[in-house]
């Protein structure tokens, strides 16, 4: 697989992602949600862009997470420019791919987000290139919208520790690039023997 090809579905994946956000950020408020179906909803979140929802306490902790992003990025682009060179397996260039888009759709929002968008607070639609953003360069947040609460109920009680407590699966609010930096990784485990062929 050439580097041009890997590029351009690097290239598709984060305008996927970037349009979505977009258009969520200004259609939604933080917290509505549309049932498409019973196991599947569109429900706007923000987080400060570590999994699931955690945050580096403090001023410099968002920024530290950001710059260590680009730093990853920047790693993995290099990983994709190597493998190709050495003309790898496609299911590795494919993974690495995916994880690079993932990884940069992500960065986008932390590092722009926050001076072209205002609040999504208290039923407000934030406004694109607004006068008033709600942040700093570096300090913007990732907007999630897909949500699959595939099951929901309480579970048996001879469970240990969880047993008779309400739980959904699958709990996570997740994007298009976190989608993407998933099946990137997902296929370097399924099809490691493919990915990582031995000479």
């Amino acid at each position: 697989m050439s580097l041009k090809k890997a590029y351009l579905l690097a290239i598709i994946i984060l305008i996927i992602d970037q349009v979505s956000k977009i258009y969520i950020k200004t259609n939604f408020y933080e917290g509505e949600k549309v049932h498409v179906f019973s196991w599947f909803q569109i429900y706007f979140v923000e987080n400060e862009g570590m999994a699931w929802g955690a945050e580096i306490p403090g001023t410099f902790g968002k920024l530290f997470l950001t710059l260590f992003r680009i730093a990853a990025v920047a790693g993995i682009a290099w990983w994709l420019h190597d493998s190709v060179k050495k003309h790898m397996s496609p299911y590795l260039i494919v993974s690495i791919s995916l994880i690079l888009a993932g990884a940069f759709g992500n960065i986008i929002d932390s590092v722009f987000y926050g001076v072209i968008f205002d609040h999504s607070l208290n039923g407000n639609v934030a406004t694109l290139f607004s006068d008033k953003p709600y942040g700093t360069l570096f300090h913007g947040k990732v907007v999630d919208m897909l949500y699959f609460p595939i099951w929901s109920g309480n579970l048996p009680t001879w469970l240990p520790i969880w047993g008779g407590k309400f739980f959904t699966f699958f709990n996570a609010i997740f994007n298009i690039a976190d989608a993407a930096i998933s099946v990137g990784v997902g296929i370097l485990i399924v099809f490691n023997k493919k990915a990582f062929p031995k000479k």
